[in-house]
């Protein structure tokens, strides 16, 4: 059975927005950055976001730089 705090639309938006503010950890996962999507790879420890610049070169980026940034789970339109 499901409370009220679980069916009540603005309780979920309130604990979605608080944790965009850090980007996902699980591997393989995709968010947009200024137009761009962007996948979480990780190797022998370490994380780094790949996507590509303006002119399809790679490009990695940290959790940190995402957040600097702005970052989403959609792509903007």
């Amino acid at each position: 059975m499901k409370t009220d705090e679980q069916n009540d639309p603005a309780s979920f938006q309130a604990t979605a927005s608080a944790s965009a503010d850090l980007p996902p950890t699980a591997p393989c996962t995709v968010v947009w950055c200024g137009g761009r999507p962007y996948v979480l790879e990780s190797s022998s420890g370490h994380t780094r976001w790949m996507g590509t610049d303006h002119r399809g070169r790679p490009v990695a980026l940290t959790s940190a730089d995402l957040q600097r940034r702005g970052w989403s789970h959609t792509r903007a339109s």
